[in-house]
Formats: structure tokens, C-alpha cells, sequence
């Protein structure tokens, strides 16, 4: 019986290779969005799993009121580790984690090595696997240096390299360290990734200094006893914080000032697996990989839909072809088949549908995964799809994509009377109010996600062209490690004899925010940038009042800054030229306002603008050139830079970046989620139109008597397909009227996010709507047209 039922379903699948092909399609396409997100959604709940302790392992953090908002801290500074785990009972290890960059040397080349400086029990905390190496001691030695499986490669060209020294540039010069271990290189799905360890440098003072109970710069983790709770051990460790640092807080209020606000904090314990997809305290500050679980329900919520969809569309398809197979129901039941075996029958050929849609799937998603790996930001391999969990939600996925796709279907099949299906008497009756709503659904989605794209293009093409206040074209940014104004004087005019170099300029390197008082004592918070007297002519800030840094005025190298306009709205200036700025817990240092500069994007446009504080001094030192060059000489400026550099710097990496390039990559994100709900909408319209195209076959065949009938009596081809058309449009508008309001919505809450942000017009709703209208009258006047042009006299014959 299996056989035969077999055998027809394939028989009827060949018969029928159109619709074979358009429900395959549609179910392939379904099936592997949702095993794409599937993969996506494995990989980020099994972040740090592999961990041995995983359930025992926190970070420490920290909360506090600043302005009635609770605000959350993930960085401590060198107390916190040592001080809890040798006063707070249940904690077991402890280990810092500080993110750094130093310079390697491997002979003659030097390059810039991103690594991390831990405590020596490391290896006791994380259970990363070594090659080689001792796991106890590898990290002991302060001239130890443990490497990753990859560094060892290149460094040495083989993986044994236990006992052989690296340069590592330590305090301006190069030093020897040995390689004590050698570590498996860390897996994708880590929030700690490492390629170099050395030992934290914590010197004698840095222990004595009660004031490190308030500098935060790095991860601080620990172990506790199996036994013991988090939410005692983070009472304990705040109870003793207090007794310990509260004096310390007081002598620096006292000293430093502070707001009626300021506190001291709560620290609490933060467990190591909720890190990864945290929004409040995420991975950062030498973690990596930091997520949002808003990212997986977005894509799960498109993955369904868009299975649903499909599964939807078979639903329309098999009922609309239900009429060319009512003769073949009624002849089984006549011959004594039962309702039971026509509806294995059916079913059976759902489910063979999906095996091969399931297939075909599987081999579409290792296609697409690398495609998939770069729009989604990650590494999923071929293996994650032999994963034993992952093949079982497979499994179930087919079985129930099947019995969705195959059940009403059947049962709507089998229940065709044999003596009307057999005498031609036969006809779908009802309003197909199910196919209809189910058509909306498709349709409202679809308009939905098309809205969506339209909204987060409309705000990336914002983000990516507004005029920032300032040029950033052309400019041409070196890093360099500490350099002095007059070290770097030679460079400069070394570079600016080259032609294509229109001029170069020194700033510091980073983000620099500090806090300065105003005459009157009102403390300002800011953005504190160390610049030269070349750099805000040579990006074109714009100066409002006052005048520039000049060589002119010696003075200006000690005793002059420059503000921007929201610095000197903070300070409630009115006149700001000749104010003055006090640094009153730098032995009360104070500089005159020469100038003030209009407010310009010097930070991404997804944060607003802060004050800014320009100076010259020249303790700070600066960290990058800011080079101008020619346009459309970016291949030879490029050659002069980097030769120009090794001549002045032989022993520092030479590394580059374009200054626009780097303000584009800011919005990253953005344009990840740009592409990601554009390939979703397109989806979910393909997808609709299927169903759609399913629903105008089944009005068709419905009423093709009707439309003989009416072409006897004189109807054109335009009446016919315009009678055809109509109620469909009605559903599409009908989706429309359910999807604009709930698309404008969500539309302006995600908007809220970026405080530069678009006004939502209603050209942009009105262009989606005829964009969905003109997509669904495409797919209707297919079928419509068809059935109008079709010869009378066959629908009529029978009559």
C-alpha cells in the first residue's frame, strides 16, 4: 500500500511540474532561512559553554544612580579582584583581564600585536586547552609569555615553541620574553579571544594605593565554591567595600569634588554566561563579540514568518488544485478507498514535497553560509550543521513543516462527495475566508518588512552622508605610539615637501574625557582633545570667535584652549573669549578660552555632541598624524607616508586609515540590519506572491462558468481581469491598513536610538503601498489574464 500510495504521489508531482515547483521553492526558501537561524541562534546560546567552571564563573560589576539613572559598570581596577577574594568567603580564583596592544618584533619587521595581560591564574579560571605548556605555572615568571597555536606558526613556523623567545616592546624598548605555553587557538564562540598573554604588570605602588579602588580599566573575574551564592558573596563583597573604601571616596570627594549624586556604588556578580547577549553589561573592555538577544528574536520572528508563509502558500496551492482532482477522489472512494487512506495519501505527498524542499535546503545552506557568516558577523562551519541537537530540531522541523503544509489539505480532499465530483457537479463552495485571512497575514508582513527596509535605509543613507560639521575626505590617519611635538616636527616637514601632501597635523590618540571648573566652579564634563595649531584649519572646523593655536603666541602651548559652543553653553558663558578653565585637581591649573568652534559630529552620530576642550599642551603628547592629501593621489601619498615613516620611525608599526572610511565603519550595524531585513522582506514578498498566485488559481477555476458565460454575452479581456482582480486588491489594501500603523510604530521606537535620526514622511508609507500594490497586481493579472483570454466554450461544454 505504501508503494502504491508512492508511486502516485509521484506520478502526480510529474503531472504537475509547475506547482510541484512553486511549492518546492517556496518551502526550500522557508526551510532555510529557518536552518540559517536555527545555526545563528545555536551558536549564540552556546557562547562560553565550553568553559569547564561556565556555571561557576562571574564578572565583577557595578551599579549607581548618576542623574536618577541607574547606570552599570563592567570594569574594576587592579583592588577588587585581590581584595574579595581575600575577604569574602565562597570565592575560589580570581583572575584580571586587561586588553592592551605592544609591539612585536620579528626580525626586522615590527607589527602591532592586540593581547591581553592576566593574572597568573588564568588557566585556573578559563579552561582554554594548551598544546604545550604548563597550565599552573606558565604565567608565573613576569618575563613569561604564553601564545596562541596561530603566533606560533608565525612566529616560528611550528606549533613547538615552548622555550623560545619573542620581542615585545616593554617601556620603549624591545625586551626578551620566553614562551612558556602554547594554547589551542580560542574558539569562535568565546567572549575572551587571545593570541598573546603576558603576566598584568601591577607594581608595589599600584598594591599600596588605596585610590585604586577607583580606577576601572579592567575585567575582574572569579570562582566561587560550588556551594556558595552569588547573591551572598555580592552582599559580602559590597559590605566590605564599604567598611574598606568609604574613607578613601570621602578623601577623593574632597579632593577631586563631586556631585549631590555621587556615590559609591554596588557591586554585584555578574554570572560569565549571561555576558555574551547583555545589553546593561556587556562584553567589553577586552571581551569581544558582544550581542543583543533582540538581534535573535528579530531574525527568529522573519524565520518563522517566512516558513509560515510557505507553508501557507501549499495550503492555497493544493485546495486550488483541488477541482482537476476531484474525479480522482471521488473514483477511490467509489472503488471503496475510505477517508483515512486519502488522507495518508495526501499527506504523503506533503511530506515527500518537503524531503525534497528539506534536501534541497540543506545543500542551499552550505552554499550560503559564508554569505550568511559575513551579513550576520560570524564563523558557523559545515560541522555546527552534524551538531546531534541541531539534527534532531532539523528533524522536527521537516516533520512538522510536512504535517502543517499536508494536514488541511488533506482533510479537505477527502471529504469531497464522490456522486457530485463524478457527475461534474462539483464545485468549491464557501468565501475562502481562511485562504483570504491567510493571504492578509502574508501581505501585512510583507508590507511590514518593506516598510522596515525603506525606514532603516532612509536612516543609514542619513547617518552615511550628513554633513558632519568638519572634512573628514582625504585625511590619512598614522598611528604612533607617544610622540612629543618636537619629535615629530621633522616628520611633518619631511612629508609636506611632497607634493600630493597638502598637510599634516598632530592629535592625540583615543577618547579623552575629563573634568574641568568654570569661574563660578560649576564642574563640566568633556571631551579633552590634544591637538596642534595645523589641525582644526586643516579639517575645517569652523571657528565662530576668538582665534586659533599659533605659533605666534608661545603661551598657547601652556595656557590657551579652545572650546566648542556646548561646552560653553555647560559653562553658562556668554562672552567665553578671556574665560577661564580650572583643572583644580592638577594643582589647580588654569587656562584662558582663545577661541570657541561651532559644534561638529567628532563622534559617531549615534551619540550626541558633548562638550569639547581643545589644548596644545604638550605633557600630553600626541598618538596620531592627521594627513591631508590630493585628491586622487591616495596611491602615491600612501607610498610617501609609509616611507617617510620607517625613514623617521624605523622601530614603531606602520599602520593606516582613511578618516571617512573610518567614521562609515561607526554605522556598521546598521548596515548589517539594512541588508538583513531587506533580503527578509524580499523573502516574505516572494514568498506572499505565491500565495497570492495559489488564491487567483482558485478564484479562477471557481469561476470559470461564470467568466464563459459573461465572454458569450460580450465582456471584454479589461472587464473580465478587472472582475478577477478587484477582491485581491481589496486583501492587499487590507493588509496595508493593518501593516502602516504597526510599522510606523515600531519604525520610530528603533528610531529612538539614534539621537540624529530621520523624520518618517508619508511619502515613504504611500511608496511602499504602491510598490506592494503594483508587486501583488504583477502576480494576479498572471492568472487573471490567463482565465480572461481562455476559450468559452471549454468551461461551457458541459453545460
Amino acid at each position: 500500500m505504501f508503494k502504491n500510495y508512492l508511486l502516485v504521489a509521484l506520478r502526480n508531482l510529474s503531472r504537475n511540474k509547475g506547482y510541484a515547483f512553486i511549492n518546492i521553492t517556496g518551502l526550500v526558501v522557508g526551510l532555510t532561512c529557518t536552518m540559517l537561524i536555527l545555526l545563528y541562534i545555536k551558536d549564540e546560546v552556546s557562547f562560553d559553554r565550553f568553559q569547564t567552571n561556565a556555571d561557576t564563573i562571574y564578572r565583577i560589576v557595578s551599579k549607581s544612580k548618576r542623574g536618577g539613572k541607574l547606570g552599570y559598570s563592567v570594569s574594576t581596577g587592579y583592588f577588587q579582584g585581590p581584595k574579595f577574594a581575600q575577604n569574602v568567603p565562597g570565592i575560589k580564583h580570581f583572575v584580571r583581564v586587561q586588553s592592551n596592544s605592544e609591539d612585536i618584533k620579528t626580525g626586522n619587521d615590527i607589527h602591532s600585536q592586540d593581547l591581553l595581560y592576566v593574572d597568573s591564574s588564568f588557566f585556573q579560571v578559563f579552561s582554554f586547552p594548551l598544546i604545550a605548556g604548563n597550565r599552573i605555572s606558565c604565567l608565573k615568571d613576569p618575563n613569561s609569555v604564553v601564545i596562541s597555536e596561530d603566533v606560533a606558526k608565525r612566529q616560528f613556523g611550528t606549533k613547538d615553541a615552548v622555550g623560545k623567545t619573542i620581542q615585545i616592546k616593554r617601556d620603549g624598548a624591545f625586551k626578551p620574553f620566553t614562551v612558556s605555553a602554547v594554547a589551542e587557538n580560542c574558539p569562535q564562540n568565546s567572549s575572551i579571544q587571545f593570541e598573546v598573554l603576558l603576566p598584568i604588570m601591577e607594581s608595589d605602588a599600584d598594591k599600596a594605593n588605596s585610590e585604586n579602588w577607583f580606577n576601572f580599566f579592567l575585567n575582574t573575574f572569579v570562582v566561587l565554591d560550588e556551594n556558595a551564592k552569588a547573591e551572598t558573596v555580592s552582599t559580602q563583597m559590597q559590605q566590605f567595600y564599604i567598611a574598606d573604601a568609604k574613607p578613601v571616596f570621602e578623601m577623593l570627594i574632597k579632593k577631586y569634588g563631586g556631585g549631590p549624586d555621587a556615590s559609591m556604588g554596588e557591586y554585584f556578580l555578574q554570572p560569565y554566561l549571561d555576558i555574551h547577549m547583555s545589553t546593561d553589561m556587556p562584553a567589553q573592555n577586552g571581551m569581544v563579540h558582544a550581542s543583543n538577544p533582540m538581534f535573535s528574536y528579530i531574525l527568529s520572528g522573519i524565520a518563522l514568518f517566512i516558513l509560515l508563509i510557505a507553508c501557507i502558500n501549499f495550503v492555497n496551492l493544493s485546495v486550488a488544485r483541488s477541482v482537476k482532482r476531484a474525479k480522482e477522489i471521488g473514483i477511490r472512494k467509489v472503488v471503496g478507498g475510505d477517508r483515512k487512506q486519502l488522507v495518508f495519501q495526501f499527506l504523503g505527498e506533503s511530506y515527500i514535497l518537503c524531503l525534497i524542499a528539506f534536501l534541497l535546503s540543506v545543500a542551499v545552506v552550505i552554499v550560503l553560509l559564508p554569505f550568511f557568516n559575513h551579513l550576520a558577523d560570524k564563523a558557523l562551519a559545515f560541522s555546527y550543521l552534524l551538531d546531534t541537537k541541531l539534527i534532531i530540531s532539523f528533524i522536527v522541523l521537516f516533520l512538522i513543516t510536512g504535517f502543517l503544509a499536508g494536514f488541511y489539505p488533506a482533510m479537505v480532499l477527502s471529504g469531497y462527495n464522490p456522486v457530485e465530483t463524478l457527475y461534474s457537479r462539483f464545485n468549491i463552495t464557501g468565501k475562502n475566508y481562511l485562504q483570504k485571512s491567510l493571504v492578509v497575514l502574508q501581505f501585512s508582513l510583507a508590507s511590514f518588512l518593506i516598510i522596515a527596509a525603506f525606514a532603516v535605509y532612509y536612516q543609514f543613507d542619513y547617518l552615511t552622508k550628513k554633513d558632519l560639521g568638519y572634512d573628514d575626505k582625504d585625511v590619512v590617519v598614522v598611528s604612533k605610539n607617544q610622540f612629543s611635538y618636537s619629535g615629530a616636527s621633522a616628520f611633518r616637514e619631511e612629508l609636506e615637501r611632497n607634493s600630493s601632501i597638502v598637510g599634516v597635523a598632530f592629535k592625540n590618540a583615543g577618547d579623552w574625557q575629563t573634568a574641568a571648573r568654570n569661574a563660578v566652579d560649576t564642574t563640566i564634563q568633556f571631551a579633552y582633545e590634544t591637538v596642534d595649531e595645523n589641525y582644526i584649519p586643516m579639517m575645517k572646523i569652523p571657528l565662530i570667535s576668538g582665534r586659533n593655536f599659533s605659533k605666534e603666541f608661545p603661551a598657547d602651548s601652556n595656557s590657551s584652549v579652545i572650546v566648542n559652543e556646548s561646552f560653553v553653553k555647560a559653562a553658562g558663558w556668554k562672552n567665553p573669549i578671556g574665560e577661564t578653565v580650572n583643572f583644580w585637581y592638577n594643582n589647580n591649573e588654569r587656562y584662558r578660552v582663545i577661541g570657541v568652534v561651532k559644534d561638529y559630529h567628532f563622534k559617531s552620530l549615534n551619540e550626541k555632541i558633548i562638550p569639547q576642550l581643545f589644548t596644545m599642551k604638550r605633557d600630553n603628547g600626541y598618538g596620531e598624524f592627521y594627513i591631508k592629501i590630493k585628491p586622487g593621489s591616495a596611491s602615491a601619498s600612501l607610498a610617501a607616508i609609509q616611507k617617510t615613516f620607517r625613514q623617521f620611525f624605523p622601530l614603531d608599526p606602520y599602520s593606516y586609515d582613511f578618516k571617512d572610511v573610518k567614521n562609515y565603519r561607526e554605522y556598521e550595524s546598521v548596515s548589517k540590519w539594512k541588508q538583513i531585513i531587506l533580503f527578509g522582506a524580499i523573502l516574505t514578498i516572494l514568498i506572499s506572491c505565491f500565495g497570492l498566485f495559489g488564491l487567483s488559481v482558485l478564484s479562477a477555476e471557481k469561476r470559470m462558468k461564470e467568466i464563459g458565460i459573461r465572454k458569450v454575452l460580450g465582456a471584454s479581456v479589461n472587464t473580465i481581469v478587472r472582475s478577477l482582480s478587484i477582491d485581491f486588491v481589496k486583501l492587499v489594501l487590507i493588509s496595508l491598513v493593518i501593516a502602516i500603523p504597526v510599522s510606523y510604530w515600531a519604525a520610530e521606537k528603533w528610531l529612538q536610538n539614534f539621537p540624529y535620526r530621520v523624520s518618517l514622511g508619508w511619502w515613504l508609507f504611500a511608496a511602499a503601498a504602491v510598490l506592494v500594490v503594483l508587486i501583488a497586481l504583477a502576480t494576479i493579472s498572471f492568472q487573471s489574464i490567463k482565465a480572461a483570454v481562455a476559450n468559452p466554450v471549454k468551461s461551457l461544454k458541459s453545460e
